[in-house]
């Protein structure tokens, strides 16, 4: 399934722990239908010294959340749904249906 929420767009977190934070999305998994979103759902993690990570431990980090769970922020920072309207010369466009406003 083709995803509408695409990499650098700005979302918010409609539910779960992270309810009402925002932030951009940084990569899309449209095989599993997650994303992942800047500064929202940090899990600690385990991790063993390597040669990127000299002294290992705990670190924190983002992981993915599953796209139902947020909405695209438009441009008055409202979240709003997303549609899809192809122009007359036959280009596809995501639009705004809170304002009727292309993205």
């Amino acid at each position: 399934m083709k995803l509408r929420i695409k990499k650098t767009d700005v979302v918010q977190v409609m539910t779960g722990n992270d309810k009402g934070k925002t932030g951009r999305v940084l990569e899309v998994y449209p095989d599993t239908m997650r994303i992942l979103v800047e500064q929202v759902n940090i899990r600690a993690k385990h991790e063993k010294p390597s040669q990127n990570n000299q002294k290992g431990g705990i670190i924190h980090k983002e992981m993915p959340i599953h796209y139902s769970n947020v909405m695209l922020l438009d441009g008055a920072k409202n979240p709003t749904r997303i549609g899809i309207r192809t122009k007359d010369n036959g280009d596809k466009v995501r639009y705004a249906m809170s304002n009727d406003k292309e993205l």
